[in-house]
C-alpha cells in the first residue's frame, strides 16, 4: 500500500504519518508513506524526527499547488490524505491571499492529479469553521456551510471541490470535518500552545472580547484515529464529523490553562475582539460513531495535562519557532 501525506510535517499531518509509520494502525503497518509538504512557517521536519529514519517513508519538500510535482507523486498511490491547508483565522483575516491559493487551488491540484492516476481513495481533512456560528445543538453532516472567516471559505470551497470530483468523476473522496485540536508539536500561535507557552515564560495571555466564544476539544490522537477509520472504511462522497466531547468556553479554557501552569488571574490581559468571531462550534459524531465504531478515547483532563507537559519538556521545539515569528504569535 502506498500512502501520500500532503501537510504530514504540520501538527496534524505529522501526528498521523507518526501514528502510521510507528504500528499506530496495523493494518496498514506495511504502508509506504509519501510526505508531500512545502515547510511554510507552520511545517516543520522536526515533527517527522521520531520517524524519519524509517525506510517506509519519503519526505518530499513540494507545494500542492505544482501540477508537475503532485502528478508525479501521485502516480502508484493508493490512497491521499489531504492535510495541507493554510488555518490560521488571524492570518486569514489580515491577507486571505495564500489561503485561497493553498486550500482552494492546492486542493484542485491534487484532485485532478487523483483521478488522472486512479487513485482508489481521497480523504480531505477539514474543519468545523464551514458551517458558520451555531447557537445551540449540534451540526449534522448535512447542515449548508455558511463560513464567516476567510479561512473558513476556502475551507468551504475545498470541500465542494472534493465532493464534486466524485460525483463528477468517480473519484472515491471522504470529507472529514473536525472540531478544534489541541495536543504536541501544535505551532504556537494557536490558543493552546500560544497560552501554555506564554504562562511557563511568566507571560500574560491574550483572551479575545468577553471570553464566551465556545468551543469542542479533540485531542490530536483521536482526531487522526478518525481519520484513519474514514480512510478504511468510510463511503465515498460522505462527510464525516469528528469531535472531542469537551465544550468549553474561551474563558473557561483559559482558566484551565492558567491553574494547570500555576499561573493566576493576572495572567489573562482582554484584548478586543476578533473580527466576524463565531460564538459557538458543536458538532454531531453520531454518524462516524454509528458507521465506523469511533469515539474519543482522550480525556480533555488528561490530554490537556500531557500537552501542557510535552510543551514543558520540549523548549527546544517551539522556543525557536516563537522567536523567529514573535509578531504573529
Amino acid at each position: 500500500m502506498r500512502v501520500l501525506v500532503t501537510g504530514g510535517a504540520g501538527f496534524i499531518g505529522s501526528h498521523f504519518v507518526r501514528e502510521l509509520l510507528g504500528g499506530g494502525y496495523p493494518q496498514w503497518e506495511d504502508a509506504r508513506t509519501v510526505v508531500l509538504d512545502k515547510l511554510t512557517y507552520a511545517g516543520n521536519t522536526a515533527n517527522l524526527a521520531p520517524v524519519a529514519d524509517d525506510p517506509k517513508l519519503t519526505f518530499v519538500q513540494g507545494d500542492i499547488c505544482d501540477p508537475e510535482i503532485v502528478g508525479k507523486l501521485m502516480r502508484g498511490v493508493d490512497l491521499v490524505v489531504h492535510f495541507a491547508a493554510e488555518s490560521h483565522v488571524d492570518r486569514s483575516i489580515a491577507d486571505a491571499s495564500a489561503f485561497v491559493r493553498t486550500n482552494v487551488q492546492g486542493t484542485f491540484t491534487l484532485l485532478e492529479a487523483a483521478v488522472r492516476a486512479g487513485v482508489g481513495r481521497f480523504v480531505h481533512v477539514s474543519t468545523d469553521e464551514v458551517y458558520g456560528s451555531i447557537e445551540r445543538g449540534a451540526w449534522g453532516e448535512e447542515q449548508p456551510l455558511a463560513p464567516n472567516s476567510p479561512y473558513a471559505a476556502t475551507k468551504a470551497g475545498s470541500d465542494h471541490l472534493a465532493l464534486a470530483f466524485h460525483r463528477t468523476h468517480g473519484l472515491p473522496v471522504c470529507v472529514t470535518r473536525c472540531s478544534n485540536n489541541y495536543g504536541p508539536y501544535q505551532y504556537p500561535e494557536k490558543v493552546v500552545p500560544l497560552f501554555v507557552t506564554n504562562l511557563l515564560d511568566g507571560l500574560s495571555v491574550p483572551l479575545y472580547g468577553d471570553g464566551r466564544n465556545r468551543r469542542d476539544w479533540l485531542h490530536v490522537d483521536d482526531h487522526c484515529r478518525g481519520i484513519q477509520l474514514v480512510a478504511a472504511k468510510g463511503r465515498p462522497g460522505e462527510v464525516y464529523h469528528i469531535g472531542g466531547g469537551t465544550e468549553l468556553s474561551n474563558t473557561e479554557l483559559t482558566a484551565r490553562l492558567v491553574e494547570m501552569c500555576g499561573a493566576d488571574a493576572s495572567a489573562v490581559r482582554r484584548v478586543p475582539d476578533r473580527r466576524g468571531h463565531d460564538l459557538r462550534y458543536c458538532l454531531d459524531i453520531s454518524k462516524i460513531s454509528a458507521e465506523l465504531g469511533y469515539a474519543p478515547r482522550v480525556g480533555f483532563a488528561e490530554g490537556l495535562a500531557a500537552t501542557i507537559a510535552w510543551y514543558r519538556d520540549n523548549r527546544d521545539w517551539w522556543e525557536p519557532l516563537k522567536a523567529a515569528t514573535p509578531a504573529t504569535v
